[in-house]
């Protein structure tokens, strides 16, 4: 306490006391922003290139293979700085370095999701209505419909026909390749759908894809614009209607990511979430070269929907992994989870003002002030959350302050106004020691997502810290 009468000098105390709540840019400088633009380049071009798990799988185990990863073979032993991936049905990924003290110690790991709100197509859903070719959808993952409509969208994805021939298929993306798109009423007969709540102006089996207008040309009989458009895909793929139903077929937005601002600091694209973390952990872990800890970046499916299935991470390859890498030590996977720390590398709500009574402004993220923390996500009474311990968050704080990380703190709006999960969950019941930290998104789950190129850079630096810390 000061002494009576002394004068306090508030500037200084607060300096010394209070959180710097300074913007970003401030904090950082122009050279740091500098670096955070030229990461982003390589960013805009991976948003570009992998719309879909299975793309973005595939750009990733392409990256790791330049960057010196091989197969994992679990009869193998390796050494420190060995670098090896585990491709799960091409749509989700582990990659490792091997540290110098192994995994008897634990290991660290980094787990994004690379799956997105999408639209995917019905097993069997091409029909023709009104001399239209339309195909039926269900939507995937938490979306406003309402966003879907009256926007280009490109076609992703993979048939397996019949004979067991696999055909991967991306149309829409290239100058000159056709596009798709779910039509929307005009505001003139809109009346009927403009009274209604925008949960229900667009319902989910209305969410039809427009896909031809042709009939099949000097065909007779029935379904001949149907019948057009399955000819075209005979013609293109050799698949008959039936080879639909083993097919995973996503429509996603056919916009390119783009800088947004007049002064070039955010980006616009669909799909940052969860790819603005999964990007940056996946070259955080190419740059790592001999860790102290063995070093793991996952890249899951199905989080959108619960982390279910195969290649989401409430199933077991991430644990058959790490049990896998423990055996080759003489280990067992529970002793080394229980040594373990994991960054869920999953995106947050950055505060946005033209919707300011869903945050609490004290305790939001923002855009600009650095990759952002969750010490907790769930929803009323924070069901549903992992919630880290007061240990591990100090450990992350003083990780990132050592590695001049640019970060922040905050929830995922209001306490009674809604909430949200992450794969910390799957991860924490392993008993490791688990905290969210990911990238602040405005306009998160629609079409349309942006991100600030710093908070970007950002992320990259603090899981490359996180995985170098000794």
């Amino acid at each position: 306490m000061s002494k009576k009468n002394e004068k306090v000098d508030a500037k200084e105390l607060a300096k010394k006391l209070l959180n710097d709540r300074t913007h970003g840019a401030a904090k950082v400088g122009a050279k740091e922003l500098e670096k955070a633009d030229a990461f982003c380049e390589g960013y805009k071009d991976f948003l570009n290139c992998a719309k879909t798990e299975r793309e973005t799988v595939s750009w990733a185990v392409q990256a790791a293979e330049e960057a010196g990863f091989v197969p994992f073979d679990p009869q193998k032993k390796y050494k420190a700085g060995d670098r090896v991936y585990y491709n799960n049905r091409g749509k989700a990924m582990c990659l490792a370095v091997i540290g110098k003290k192994g995994a008897k110690e634990g290991v660290r790991i980094a787990a994004a999701h690379i799956d997105n709100p999408r639209i995917d197509l019905k097993p069997i859903p091409l029909y023709e209505s009104s001399e239209l070719a339309l195909l039926k959808t269900h939507y995937y993952g938490g979306i406003k419909k309402y966003q879907w409509t009256a926007i280009p969208l490109s076609l992703h994805g993979k048939i397996i026909r019949k004979d067991g021939k696999e055909i991967t298929v991306n149309i829409g993306e290239k100058e000159g390749e056709p596009q798709f798109t779910i039509t929307d009423i005009l505001p003139h007969l809109g009346k009927d759908q403009m009274g209604k709540t925008l949960s229900e102006a667009i319902a989910g089996e209305d969410l039809n894809v427009l896909v031809g207008s042709l009939p099949l040309t000097d065909g007779e009989g029935e379904q001949l614009f149907k019948l057009n458009v399955m000819n075209i895909l005979h013609e293109k793929y050799g698949i008959v209607e039936s080879d639909l139903i083993s097919a995973e077929l996503s429509f996603v937005p056919a916009f390119k990511a783009v800088d947004i601002g007049f002064d070039h600091s955010m980006i616009g694209a669909y799909g940052h979430d969860d790819r603005v973390c999964a990007y940056p952990a996946l070259k955080a872990i190419c740059k790592c070269k001999e860790p102290e800890y063995t070093c793991i970046t996952v890249l899951a499916d199905k989080e959108e929907i619960g982390s279910v299935g195969n290649t989401g991470l409430a199933s077991e390859y991430l644990n058959y992994f790490v049990a896998d890498l423990a055996a080759a030590e003489g280990l067992e996977a529970r002793h080394v989870y229980t040594k373990s720390t994991c960054l869920s590398a999953d995106v947050t709500a950055a505060y946005d003002p033209n919707y300011a009574s869903a945050y609490e402004a004290g305790n939001s993220t923002y855009l600009n002030r650095g990759v952002g923390l969750s010490k907790y996500t769930g929803s009323r009474g924070k069901s549903g959350s992992n919630d880290a311990n007061a240990e591990f968050v100090a450990q992350v704080r003083k990780i990132f302050d050592e590695g001049d990380v640019l970060w922040q703190i905050g929830e995922l709006g209001k306490v009674d106004q809604g909430g949200g999960g992450t794969v910390a969950l799957d991860i924490s019941r392993m008993n490791a020691d688990v905290i969210d930290v990911g990238v602040p998104v405005l306009s998160m789950h629609s079409p349309f997502e942006v991100v600030s190129k710093l908070d970007v850079y950002m992320a990259y630096k603090g899981f490359k810290t996180y995985f170098e810390a000794k």
